[in-house]
Parts: C-alpha cells; structure tokens; sequence
C-alpha cells in the first residue's frame, strides 16, 4: 500500500476547511490530518504533526499567512508550502513567494487542479497558477521601480503617510504601535531615496501609489 500525501489546510473559513477535506480524502493518494483556522494555529501544528504538504490561505486573523509560512520554514526548512487564496494582487504573490511557498494557486482552480497542485508540491515541484504566471512574466517586463522592494506593511504606511495622516494616526488605524510604525517611516525614506514624508507622499502620488489628495 503506497503511503498517502499528508496535508494540513490552514484557512480561517471552515466551510472551506470542510470543503477542501471532502475532496482531497477522497482521492486514493491524499489525506488530510489536520485543520488550522489562522497562522498562529498552523505554526503550531505544522511543527507537531510534520504534514507533508501545508495549504495555505493569506488573509486571516492573528497571522496571516506570509507570516506563517516564514515562521514554519525557518523552524523547518524542508516544509512544502502551496498557498491556496482568492487575492492575485502583487503585495500578497511575490512576498509568499519570497517567504518560500512552492505554490500559489487560486481558490477558484478546479478541484482536480488543487489535488494535482498537492501531489506535485509533495513531489517538490513548483506550481504557480496560469495567472499568477503571468503576473510574473508582467513582473519581470516592467522597469524595477524603488517601491517594489517595500514589504505590503510599508506600502500601508505609506498610503496612509501620503494622506497626511500622522504616525499615531497610522497606529491607529494599522493596529501596530507607535514604535513600529516609526521604523516603517525610516525604512521608507531608505528605500524610496527620499529625505522626509513630504518627498514620500509626492513620491506616493506621482507613482499613482494612493489617489490623488486634490
């Protein structure tokens, strides 16, 4: 008897827990062990129960899963990660593939899409939607702009910075401290070449960045 793919799904909807359990446990070479409703859960699990592939959504509460997916793989280098969400947009597909995914995949692929996606990233392969493909292949055309190298969170600062809105301001309305978004500012400046937050925010508008203010 040949032993079955072991998957954890990490996903903080539970119809699409039970969902995504109905369809993979009747396949004869898939089985899925465990369920974690967020990140946090999922670093925990993933370091108890050493499934052989993790399915990974992005948008949850406590942790999201770029987060969870860096943490596991510092615990566990050799960790096979396929993310498994609805968002396309740049600022959740490449930072969970610079974390270390092995794939990214939509929640709207086909069931049999899905399944074929464990079975190669259990055989440690790649696997990337045709969309995300694309977006990449798009990536890769465009001239490297300075903005590309903040992380989605700087990004969010500087949104909220090109509004005028102050550092307790951004706080308040990101849900972090004073102190982290005082590091964000500084590490803006750094990255965009840039002396103060006013040159961030023409910077921001000129690059289409946030709306225009006018």
């Amino acid at each position: 008897m040949v032993d079955k793919i072991k998957v954890m799904i990490v996903d903080d909807h539970q119809m699409v827990r039970l969902g995504l359990s109905s369809f993979i446990n009747v396949q004869e070479d898939i089985e899925v062990i465990e369920e974690a409703s967020d990140g946090q859960v999922g670093v925990l699990k993933a370091e108890k129960f050493k499934p052989d592939v993790i399915l990974m959504d992005l948008v949850m509460d406590r942790m999201d899963g770029i987060t969870a997916t860096k943490i596991i793989l510092e615990k566990d280098p050799s960790a096979r990660i396929l993310i498994l969400t609805s968002f396309l947009d740049d600022e959740k597909v490449f930072p969970a593939l610079a974390a270390g995914a092995k794939g990214y995949i939509l929640k709207t692929s086909q069931a049999h899409e899905i399944t074929e996606a464990i079975r190669k990233v259990a055989n440690g392969e790649d696997v990337l939607s045709e969309s995300v493909k694309e977006k990449i292949a798009e990536h890769e055309h465009r001239p490297h702009e300075l903005y590309d190298d903040l992380t989605s969170r700087e990004m969010e600062v500087l949104r909220e910075l090109a509004k005028g809105e102050s550092n307790q301001d951004i706080a308040d309305a990101l849900y972090i401290s004073l102190k982290t978004v005082k590091t964000h500012v500084s590490n803006i400046f750094v990255k965009l070449k840039v002396d103060d937050r006013t040159q961030a925010a023409i910077y921001a508008m000129n690059h289409k960045l946030v709306e225009s203010q006018v």
